[in-house]
Protein backbone atom coordinates (compact mmCIF):
# COMPACT_ATOMS: atom_id res chain seq x y z
CA UNK A 1 0.00 0.00 0.00
CA UNK A 2 1.42 3.63 -1.17
CA UNK A 3 -0.02 6.52 1.88
CA UNK A 4 -0.02 9.24 -0.84
CA UNK A 5 -2.14 11.70 2.09
CA UNK A 6 -1.94 12.53 5.55
CA UNK A 7 -3.19 14.79 7.42
CA UNK A 8 -4.46 15.70 11.11
CA UNK A 9 -8.02 16.05 11.06
CA UNK A 10 -8.72 15.93 15.06
CA UNK A 11 -7.36 15.81 18.55
CA UNK A 12 -10.28 14.87 21.72
CA UNK A 13 -10.92 13.12 24.83
CA UNK A 14 -14.29 12.53 24.47
CA UNK A 15 -15.23 9.52 21.72
CA UNK A 16 -18.36 11.02 21.24
CA UNK A 17 -16.50 14.10 19.30
CA UNK A 18 -14.48 11.77 16.82
CA UNK A 19 -15.08 11.91 13.76
CA UNK A 20 -18.81 11.20 12.22
CA UNK A 21 -17.12 10.14 8.87
CA UNK A 22 -17.89 6.64 8.53
CA UNK A 23 -14.70 4.87 7.35
CA UNK A 24 -12.66 2.66 8.84
CA UNK A 25 -10.47 3.23 11.46
CA UNK A 26 -6.87 1.74 12.85
CA UNK A 27 -5.97 2.22 16.31
CA UNK A 28 -2.38 2.52 17.11
CA UNK A 29 -1.56 1.58 20.72
CA UNK A 30 1.09 0.86 23.36
CA UNK A 31 2.77 1.72 26.63
CA UNK A 32 4.49 5.39 27.07
CA UNK A 33 7.53 5.63 24.72
CA UNK A 34 7.21 2.38 22.79
CA UNK A 35 7.96 4.35 19.41
CA UNK A 36 4.31 4.83 18.52
CA UNK A 37 4.78 8.40 17.04
CA UNK A 38 7.93 7.37 15.54
CA UNK A 39 6.44 4.57 13.95
CA UNK A 40 3.29 6.51 12.57
CA UNK A 41 5.73 9.18 11.11
CA UNK A 42 7.48 6.50 9.25
CA UNK A 43 4.43 4.55 7.71
CA UNK A 44 2.93 8.10 6.63
CA UNK A 45 6.33 8.86 5.93
CA UNK A 46 6.18 12.29 7.32
CA UNK A 47 8.41 12.85 9.75
CA UNK A 48 6.05 15.10 11.88
CA UNK A 49 2.58 14.12 11.68
CA UNK A 50 2.50 12.66 14.85
CA UNK A 51 4.14 14.29 17.68
CA UNK A 52 7.42 12.32 18.86
CA UNK A 53 8.99 13.53 22.10
CA UNK A 54 11.85 12.00 24.70
CA UNK A 55 9.26 12.58 27.88
CA UNK A 56 7.34 9.75 27.53
CA UNK A 57 3.13 10.20 27.98
CA UNK A 58 3.61 12.92 25.23
CA UNK A 59 0.13 11.64 23.63
CA UNK A 60 -3.14 12.41 26.09
CA UNK A 61 -5.65 12.29 23.68
CA UNK A 62 -7.27 10.26 21.03
CA UNK A 63 -5.93 12.00 17.47
CA UNK A 64 -7.38 10.99 13.89
CA UNK A 65 -4.95 11.46 10.82
CA UNK A 66 -6.94 10.73 7.73
CA UNK A 67 -5.01 8.56 5.11
CA UNK A 68 -5.41 8.65 1.49
CA UNK A 69 -8.72 10.23 2.42
CA UNK A 70 -10.07 7.15 2.84
CA UNK A 71 -9.49 5.91 6.76
CA UNK A 72 -8.00 7.05 9.72
CA UNK A 73 -4.66 6.28 11.23
CA UNK A 74 -5.62 6.66 15.49
CA UNK A 75 -3.24 7.57 17.86
CA UNK A 76 -4.28 6.68 21.36
CA UNK A 77 -2.58 7.78 24.96
CA UNK A 78 0.68 5.16 25.83
CA UNK A 79 -0.43 3.73 29.04
CA UNK A 80 1.56 2.35 32.09
CA UNK A 81 3.64 5.75 32.41
CA UNK A 82 3.81 5.96 36.48
CA UNK A 83 4.97 9.91 36.23
CA UNK A 84 1.24 10.75 35.24
CA UNK A 85 -0.83 11.44 38.10
CA UNK A 86 -3.11 8.23 38.88
CA UNK A 87 -6.20 10.34 38.38
CA UNK A 88 -5.01 10.94 34.78
CA UNK A 89 -4.27 7.14 33.98
CA UNK A 90 -7.93 6.41 34.81
CA UNK A 91 -9.23 9.23 32.72
CA UNK A 92 -6.82 7.60 30.31
CA UNK A 93 -7.98 4.17 30.56
CA UNK A 94 -11.78 5.44 30.56
CA UNK A 95 -10.98 6.94 27.68
CA UNK A 96 -9.45 4.07 25.38
CA UNK A 97 -11.78 1.95 26.48
CA UNK A 98 -14.72 3.61 25.43
CA UNK A 99 -13.08 4.44 22.64
CA UNK A 100 -11.69 0.29 22.12
CA UNK A 101 -15.28 -0.74 22.75
CA UNK A 102 -17.72 1.92 21.41
CA UNK A 103 -16.08 3.22 18.19
CA UNK A 104 -17.87 1.55 15.09
CA UNK A 105 -15.27 2.30 12.99
CA UNK A 106 -12.57 0.76 14.58
CA UNK A 107 -11.75 -2.18 12.39
CA UNK A 108 -7.95 -3.08 14.05
CA UNK A 109 -5.74 -2.44 16.44
CA UNK A 110 -2.04 -2.16 16.32
CA UNK A 111 -0.98 -3.18 19.33
CA UNK A 112 3.07 -2.13 20.14
CA UNK A 113 5.76 -3.71 22.54
CA UNK A 114 9.14 -3.55 22.84
CA UNK A 115 11.33 -5.96 21.04
CA UNK A 116 13.70 -5.78 23.25
CA UNK A 117 11.91 -6.56 26.57
CA UNK A 118 9.31 -9.26 27.69
CA UNK A 119 5.69 -7.43 27.31
CA UNK A 120 4.96 -5.83 30.61
CA UNK A 121 2.01 -6.63 32.43
CA UNK A 122 -0.01 -3.28 30.96
CA UNK A 123 0.99 -4.82 27.42
CA UNK A 124 -0.60 -8.64 28.53
CA UNK A 125 -3.46 -6.68 29.94
CA UNK A 126 -4.10 -4.86 26.51
CA UNK A 127 -3.47 -7.93 24.57
CA UNK A 128 -5.76 -9.85 26.55
CA UNK A 129 -8.41 -6.92 26.75
CA UNK A 130 -8.83 -6.62 22.70
CA UNK A 131 -9.28 -10.57 22.30
CA UNK A 132 -11.76 -10.34 24.95
CA UNK A 133 -13.80 -7.59 22.84
CA UNK A 134 -12.95 -9.61 20.04
CA UNK A 135 -10.96 -6.67 18.33
CA UNK A 136 -8.75 -8.00 15.13
CA UNK A 137 -5.41 -7.31 16.29
CA UNK A 138 -1.72 -6.88 14.85
CA UNK A 139 1.55 -7.10 17.19
CA UNK A 140 4.59 -4.81 16.19
CA UNK A 141 7.37 -4.94 17.92
CA UNK A 142 9.08 -1.92 17.83
CA UNK A 143 13.01 -1.15 18.16
CA UNK A 144 14.01 -4.76 16.85
CA UNK A 145 17.50 -2.62 15.67
CA UNK A 146 18.42 -2.34 18.94
CA UNK A 147 18.46 -6.64 18.83
CA UNK A 148 21.46 -8.35 17.87
CA UNK A 149 19.97 -10.31 14.88
CA UNK A 150 21.25 -13.45 16.24
CA UNK A 151 19.16 -13.06 19.39
CA UNK A 152 15.94 -11.72 17.49
CA UNK A 153 14.21 -15.32 17.35
CA UNK A 154 14.32 -16.02 20.70
CA UNK A 155 12.88 -12.13 21.63
CA UNK A 156 10.04 -12.92 19.44
CA UNK A 157 9.62 -16.24 20.83
CA UNK A 158 9.83 -14.36 24.13
CA UNK A 159 6.80 -11.87 23.05
CA UNK A 160 4.59 -14.36 21.57
CA UNK A 161 4.80 -16.73 24.85
CA UNK A 162 4.54 -13.48 27.41
CA UNK A 163 1.59 -12.50 25.77
CA UNK A 164 -0.44 -15.88 25.14
CA UNK A 165 -0.53 -15.07 21.31
CA UNK A 166 -3.69 -16.76 19.58
CA UNK A 167 -2.13 -18.29 16.34
CA UNK A 168 -4.40 -16.57 13.84
CA UNK A 169 -2.93 -13.57 15.53
CA UNK A 170 0.26 -11.63 13.72
CA UNK A 171 3.30 -10.56 15.00
CA UNK A 172 5.92 -8.07 12.69
CA UNK A 173 9.06 -6.99 14.28
CA UNK A 174 9.73 -3.41 13.37
CA UNK A 175 12.81 -0.90 13.19
CA UNK A 176 11.83 2.80 12.36
CA UNK A 177 15.62 3.79 12.16
CA UNK A 178 16.09 1.12 9.25
CA UNK A 179 12.33 0.62 7.87
CA UNK A 180 12.72 -3.26 8.18
CA UNK A 181 9.22 -4.63 7.75
CA UNK A 182 7.29 -0.97 6.71
CA UNK A 183 5.92 -2.60 3.97
CA UNK A 184 4.77 -5.79 5.30
CA UNK A 185 3.00 -3.62 8.39
CA UNK A 186 1.46 -1.13 5.60
CA UNK A 187 0.02 -4.54 3.10
CA UNK A 188 -1.11 -6.10 6.61
CA UNK A 189 -3.01 -2.65 7.04
CA UNK A 190 -4.07 -2.43 3.34
CA UNK A 191 -6.06 -6.24 3.67
CA UNK A 192 -8.48 -4.74 6.34
CA UNK A 193 -9.10 -1.86 4.33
Amino acid sequence: MKIKTASFEISNSDVSKCPKERIPEYAFIGRSNVGKSSLINMLTGQRKLAKTSGTPGKTQLINHFKINESWFLVDLPGYGYAKVSKSDRERFGEMIEEYLVYRDQLKLVVLLVDFRHAPSADDVLMYQYLKTYQIPVLVVGTKMDKVPKTKRINHEREIKKVLEMDSNDVFIPYSSETHHNREIVLEYLKNFI
